[in-house]
């Protein structure tokens, strides 16, 4: 799919990764292309599914839930029906921001987001050790981001 993306494609996309609320006449002079045929892309971006949605990003920080914990988990058997238990249930969670089903040591990586290291205790004793099929967790606080970028584009 991505083959069929051009240049332009491609500059369209990464303008509105930095800023998706760009009037069409402004993202058209910044990637060099007429407003009109500019639209025309990005409703063929969307229908295409290139564009997923659009969304605001909201400072974790300001909102009050700024402290992330990365959970590895291990589930105690990795058959079909305990996996989709467990990801009922982390659906359930809204201190869960990612869930990601893992290959390697653990079956999956969590992002939890929480106020801070006591809201994180009261949801990893009162919820997530509780989740059926859980074996093991193990936590890690991360310092700083380093890099965090949209979607790669090249």
């Amino acid at each position: 799919m991505s083959n069929s993306l051009d240049d332009l494609d491609r500059k369209i996309l990464r303008e509105l990764q930095r800023n998706a609320r760009l009037s069409h006449q402004e993202l058209s002079n910044r990637v060099g292309l007429s407003a009109s045929p500019c639209a025309r892309r990005i409703r063929r971006l969307e229908t295409d599914g290139y564009i997923t949605g659009y969304c605001a990003q909201v400072d974790a920080d300001k909102i009050g839930f700024g402290f992330s914990v990365f959970v590895s988990v291990r589930l105690d058997r990795q058959v079909d029906e305990a996996l989709s238990s467990f990801e009922r249930e982390i659906l359930l969670c809204d201190e869960i921001a990612e869930c990601w089903l893992m290959t390697g040591s653990y079956d999956y990586q969590l992002r939890v987001t929480v106020r801070d290291l006591a809201e994180f205790e009261s949801f990893l004793t009162g919820r997530l050790t509780k989740v059926p099929g859980v074996a093991s967790i193990e936590s890690s606080i991360p310092i700083r981001a380093v890099k965090h970028q949209p979607t790669r584009l090249r």
